[in-house]
């Protein structure tokens, strides 16, 4: 067999990433497009590797009771694979299984990696089931990237490529983004950034692509690039390093974000172009899932240490500071500079908050290093809580933590595998998870947003 070959295959799983499981003569054959139960006619797209294939559904032969008309035309299964748009790899499902999918995928997860023999996750729609059903888990994106190709056509990537595919609809970004979106023309080859915060009004931030450098750039100051190194190897020509492009001041432009809860509307300050939560209820629901976290672990002592590691704008530690009062003490870490100086602005309320830049395994290791006793002793009693990216927060991190015996952690993630194998670190750390709560805050994709809970375990 070879791309571009069908086969008729039966679904019989779901898998991590978005793809579902079928086997043709005992290989693994991931597919797109699919739901299991389902009998479908497959398009194979990639069978270089001898342990698996990938294929797109062309044609349902058996659909499940769960098939839908896909939410995006353009994504639908009468469309050819290869123009078919990414970001909706759940569109062609019912909701509610969609969740059911989801949980599957997160619960095999912690049982293979953490080694949870049962979980019992949950899972929860953005602002809850009603919120949800009246959107029909449409119009939520309020942030959008779409890409500029060499021909000028502007849209979203194709799944697992980077050709663009021109399309009037965007069904998951709000009506306003779309609106915007259907209206751009004349743009060189990049990406295009849109960005609707609180007030209601899109940005619009071009990032053009990166340009080579010429030829008598390489060469100015290149002196001894025809000498070879103590390898024997030349070194590579300055001419292979782009160009960085200009950065669209829009980006830099301080926007509001309000955060609804419990407690009442918090206003936080975040660049444009800044990392904030996609759907428009994310960063309310996630505030209240760390808050009920918190609830769990017993409360935030005010006169412990606590961390908020990669803090961003500091979104969660001042649901830690709101948690423990006015004098709490928590530092928020991040990397970016200029998400820590709107951290310090969004936590100025609170006299023991403060914000740091620096990567979070560097910070932790100097902390580490450098903690007196008084220091260690209130950390013990403390909270962190670590939101890393998609790649996870990884084992050394996961370590260093540990080591610091904090009396709880929160973690919340937004890959399943990755959150099992740091949980997994945890426990043989000392760690056991509390509660872990799924959040679907990415309607018609296969993504998935988890809040775990851990505490060290007795003895």
């Amino acid at each position: 067999m070879q791309d571009g070959d069908t086969l008729e295959l039966d679904i019989t799983d779901v898998a991590h990433g978005g793809v579902f499981v079928a086997r043709h003569e005992g290989r693994v054959v991931f597919v797109e497009g699919a739901i299991p139960g389902e009998r479908v006619r497959v398009e194979l797209t990639d069978t270089s590797k001898s342990s698996f294939w990938r294929g797109d559904v062309v044609d349902v032969t058996d659909a499940s009771s769960h098939r839908r008309p896909h939410v995006w035309r353009a994504a639908d299964v009468s469309v050819p694979p290869a123009e078919r748009p990414g970001g909706a790899d759940f569109g062609h499902i019912d909701l509610a299984h969609q969740r059911a999918l989801k949980t599957r995928v997160l619960d095999g997860a912690l049982t293979r990696f953490a080694g949870i023999d049962d979980p019992t996750t949950t899972m929860t729609a953005a602002g809850g089931a009603d919120a949800d059903e009246a959107s029909e888990g449409l119009r939520w994106r309020t942030r959008v990237s779409l890409h500029v190709d060499d021909e000028g056509r502007i849209g979203p990537f194709a799944a697992r490529s980077h050709r663009v595919i021109e399309t009037p609809d965007l069904p998951l970004a709000t009506a306003e983004i779309e609106e915007v979106a259907r209206s751009l023309d004349g743009f060189a080859p990049g990406r295009i950034d849109l960005v609707q915060p609180a007030d209601g009004s899109v940005r619009t931030i071009v990032r053009p692509a990166p340009a080579p450098r010429t030829s008598g750039e390489s060469s100015r100051g290149a002196g001894r690039a025809g000498q070879r190194n103590g390898r024997g190897r030349r070194p590579a020509p300055r001419a292979q390093r782009p160009t960085r492009a200009p950065e669209d001041p829009t980006a830099r432009e301080v926007v509001t974000e309000i955060v609804a809860g419990s407690s009442g509307e918090r206003r936080f300050l975040v660049d444009a172009g800044g990392f904030w939560q996609v759907h428009r209820l994310a960063a309310s629901t996630l505030t209240e899932a760390v808050r009920a976290a918190l609830d769990t672990a017993g409360g935030v002592d005010p006169a412990a240490q606590h961390l908020d590691l990669y803090g961003g704008v500091g979104l969660f530690a001042a649901a830690l500071a709101e948690a423990g009062g006015s004098s709490t003490r928590v530092t928020s870490v991040e990397a970016d500079a200029r998400a820590t100086e709107h951290a310090g602005e969004n936590l100025a309320e609170w006299v023991g908050a403060r914000a740091e830049t620096e990567r979070t395994d560097r910070y932790l290791a100097r902390l580490l290093a450098q903690a007196g006793s008084a220091e260690r002793e209130r950390l013990a009693r403390g909270v962190v809580l670590l939101d890393p990216p998609r790649a996870g927060a990884g084992r050394a991190v996961v370590e260093q933590v540990a080591e610091l015996a904090p009396a709880s952690v929160v973690y919340v993630a937004c890959d399943p595998v990755a959150l099992a194998r740091d949980l997994g670190t945890f426990r043989a750390r000392g760690y056991e998870p509390l509660r872990i709560d799924a959040f679907d805050l990415f309607p018609h994709s296969h993504h998935v947003e988890a809040v775990a809970t851990l505490a060290r375990a007795a003895g």
